[in-house]
């Protein structure tokens, strides 16, 4: 039987998801994310914080240069933040009745992001301390006109503003 023409138990669909990478440097890095069709983690497909949370070290990104699609490898350490572009946070289970809190961060880079962080704790342990204290170094905020995975590891401070 020929190898190629039956699909190997190995292989998974991908899906191609656009975004912005904000890196170290201050470059910007805008291609795709390769994404499974199926996650490990949750009902559903794999989002783009549940591939940055995996894992550590590096990870494949497709950037067009001069018209043709390259995949670079990209260190998730020196990952600031990614702009999506899809509504991947609210398909958080609990979403919906997870607290909001408006927040102003300041990035490593000097950056400052205003936004809205979500946390999943129950009433008494829903403080913006207590978001600030979640396992998992690629979290969300939402702000008005985009939604940020941003890296804890690049978080000075933050700051919950009024409103929340």
């Amino acid at each position: 039987m020929d190898p190629h023409s039956a699909g190997s138990e190995f292989r998974f669909e991908k899906r191609r998801a656009e975004a912005v990478l904000w890196l170290v440097t201050g470059e910007t890095v805008r291609g795709y994310f390769f994404t499974s069709a199926g996650s490990t983690r949750r009902h559903g497909a794999e989002r783009i914080s549940d591939l940055l949370n995996s894992q550590t070290g590096f990870f494949p990104f497709e950037v067009h240069f001069d018209g043709e699609g390259r995949t670079v490898q990209y260190n998730r350490v020196h990952v600031v933040a990614v702009e999506v572009f899809d509504d991947e946070a609210r398909r958080d289970t609990g979403y919906e009745v997870a607290t909001r809190r408006l927040v102003s961060v300041l990035l490593a880079t000097g950056r400052r992001i205003d936004g809205a962080v979500r946390v999943y704790r129950p009433e008494g342990r829903n403080r913006v301390s207590d978001w600030t204290h979640e396992a998992e170094p690629f979290r969300y905020i939402e702000g008005p006109d985009v939604t940020l995975i941003v890296n804890a590891l690049h978080i000075v401070s933050v700051t919950e503003v009024q409103g929340s």
